[in-house]
């Protein structure tokens, strides 16, 4: 079940509360406002955005909305509900054979699950099932790589754009050192540029980027599971066997879990 991530933004909040509460206490409200400059705003934005459309096609750039949206949302998955499933599968298998699956799986949401047991009852052996499989989830990394790359990128141009804001700050300044009115101005640009361009790094684009990449990481390790539990059906595994076996990815909580399942013989649902 697709959820609200409380996390990121708490995460991004206190960031930037701890930020403002380190500016205030030692400038006031004066000081705060005083780290505030439209100028170098437009530098790192406007450099950020320009390198990012120049280093990605404009569709890839439109589906970054959808990407950020990702990092705002999770999903509940129980690893030991996922396997409790395929054991129920396995056991419905011995007993009626694996054609009787094939009503049975409909009441799975997760279409990779239905897949891989589809595959199965249609009598394609183990090794090409795995390779079908296999290659999806390949894809669905390149998938994901895509999308998380433009975070990445921007990642590494926001603090680049600083520095070069900051080149820029001290150009103007060394132009007009007789004119000390302008020092102020430009030196302020010489050194905001470069904190927006690393606030935005490693308080934005970054964690954001990590945390799709994790969701990645135990999105294929669930589909390691599947793909493990489809061909002990397919194989006709003992059902304590193929337990035994796929209880080797869980934990000590989630192996209560899966007894809580298994013992109770709930209904097939699992949520994509």
């Amino acid at each position: 079940m697709r959820k609200f991530d409380v996390l990121t933004p708490v995460g991004l909040l206190i960031g930037l509360a701890m930020l403002i509460f380190g500016i205030i206490s030692n400038g006031g409200t004066s000081g705060f406002f005083s780290f505030i400059d439209p100028s170098s705003m437009l530098i790192v934005l406007g450099g950020l955005i320009a390198g990012l459309l120049v280093s990605f096609p404009l569709k890839d750039i439109k589906h970054m909305a959808t990407v950020i949206k990702q990092v705002f949302s999770s999903e509940e998955q129980s690893i030991g509900r996922l396997i409790g499933i395929f054991v129920l599968l396995s056991d419905r298998a011995r007993r009626e054979g694996l054609l009787s699956l094939e009503a049975e799986v409909e009441k799975v949401d997760d279409a990779f699950i239905r897949k891989g047991i589809y595959l199965a009852v249609d009598g394609i052996e183990p090794d090409v099932i795995t390779d079908i499989m296999h290659a999806e989830i390949t894809a669905m990394e390149e998938r994901h790589r895509k999308g998380r790359s433009i975070l990445e990128k921007a990642g590494e141009y926001a603090p680049a754009w600083g520095m070069i804001g900051t080149l820029i700050g001290l150009v103007l300044m060394l132009k007009n050192l007789n004119d000390p009115s302008t020092l102020g101005p430009n030196m302020a640009i010489a050194l905001l540029t470069t904190l927006y361009g690393s606030l935005l790094a490693n308080l934005v684009f970054l964690p954001m980027a990590a945390k799709l990449a994790l969701k990645t990481e135990k999105e294929v390790f669930l589909k390691q599971i599947i793909i493990e539990g489809v061909i002990g059906i397919q194989s006709g595994q003992n059902p304590k066997i193929l337990e035994e076996k796929l209880s080797a990815f869980l934990s000590s909580e989630e192996r209560r879990e899966l007894e809580e399942v298994i013992n109770a013989g709930e209904a097939l649902e699992y949520e994509a």
